[in-house]
């Protein structure tokens, strides 16, 4: 397998809209904008939004209207779900909105499909409303939306208008096992959530690649992960920035959600032993620093993983912090 130098590979942006304390979604959804702008200037190749509910700190729970803010804001990068829990909606509403989308922004618009519910098992239900489609039934329903976007679906009683004969993307997303032999199977580009769920990474992205049939599709793998990355002009000053990334994280531990705080001076005193262990596994693949820090650690983390494209979560909570991180991360790919 030939190893890829950051410089060979694409790079792209995960946005799931942060809320800030003191702040709106409305003031969430103008961030993301601006951050998608200037991304797309600075050449990244996909901008995604996750869904999630029920999350004070999340803002991208419509995610396909959120991915139409972004696409129509912008010119040229493509613009997709990172992803879209499939088990919370109907493949046919699915393939309606997607080929909306693609029809608004042709060529630019990418699906990346979860089998995980993206909330809690409550706020689940309530999505449902009775549904029983669970994770079980995910390989059948992305069969059902690759049906529904064929244009051989044509004398179907049940078609996608619009969606229907339209070349829109589908990528399997995944921090398990599972998704990489379910990707692997249907010859679908594989998208991993290394940025959270590290520990199965290396083992799912080989399972991919050696169970990999290639299909209509895709002809070889490919492999996309995302990871954290907090850049900053000094070692210092990333280090501070990365103090909101892990409030939010300990959130998430300890089940007390908020918005996504403000950094402070001194993290120490407010994670105990336990939490702060829990935060360091689930931190692993995070990339904090100037420049050349950044390098380094992606250089090593592409040499062991060779991604085909590596996707990209800064959790900051300045909004010009984080536009700043992706143009620092720039200076790094280019070192």
């Amino acid at each position: 397998m030939t190893n890829k130098t950051l410089q060979d590979i694409p790079f792209s942006v995960l946005d799931l809209a942060p809320i800030t304390e003191g702040n709106t979604a409305a003031t969430s959804f103008k961030n993301s904008l601006a951050l998608a702008q200037r991304t797309e200037q600075l050449g990244y190749n996909r901008y995604w939004l996750a869904e999630h509910h029920n999350m004070d700190s999340v803002a991208s729970s419509a995610t396909p209207v959120m991915i139409g803010y972004i696409a129509g804001g912008t010119k040229t990068i493509r613009v997709g779900s990172g992803g879209i829990m499939l088990p919370n909606h109907a493949p046919l509403v699915v393939a309606e909105q997607f080929g909306t989308l693609a029809s608004l922004y042709p060529g630019r618009i990418d699906l990346g499909l979860g089998r995980a519910p993206g909330t809690d098992q409550l706020t689940a239900m309530a999505l449902r409303r009775g549904r029983m489609e669970t994770a079980e039934d995910f390989p059948e329903d992305v069969q059902t939306l690759q049906r529904l976007f064929s244009a051989d679906n044509v004398t179907s009683k049940v078609r996608a208008i619009p969606g229907e004969g339209l070349d829109i993307p589908i990528w399997i997303l995944g921090s398990s096992t599972d998704s990489a032999r379910l990707a692997a199977h249907m010859g679908l580009p594989y998208a991993f959530a290394s940025h959270f769920a590290p520990s199965q990474f290396l083992t799912a992205i080989d399972i991919y690649r050696r169970g990999f049939r290639p299909s209509q599709y895709l002809e070889k793998p490919y492999v996309m992960a995302c990871v954290n990355v907090i850049a900053a002009d000094t070692n210092e000053e990333a280090q501070f920035l990365s103090t909101s990334f892990m409030q939010l994280v300990k959130g998430i531990v300890t089940g007390k959600r908020k918005p996504l705080q403000p950094p402070v001076a001194d993290a120490a005193h407010l994670f105990s032993d336990d939490v702060q262990a829990v935060i360091q596994q689930m931190m692993y693949y995070s990339f904090i620093g100037d420049a050349q820090k950044v390098h380094d650690g992606l250089t090593k983390f592409q040499q062991a993983a060779h991604l085909d494209e590596i996707m990209v979560a800064s959790h900051i909570y300045d909004p010009s912090a984080r536009i700043h991180s992706y143009e620092v991360l720039k200076e790094a790919i280019r070192l």
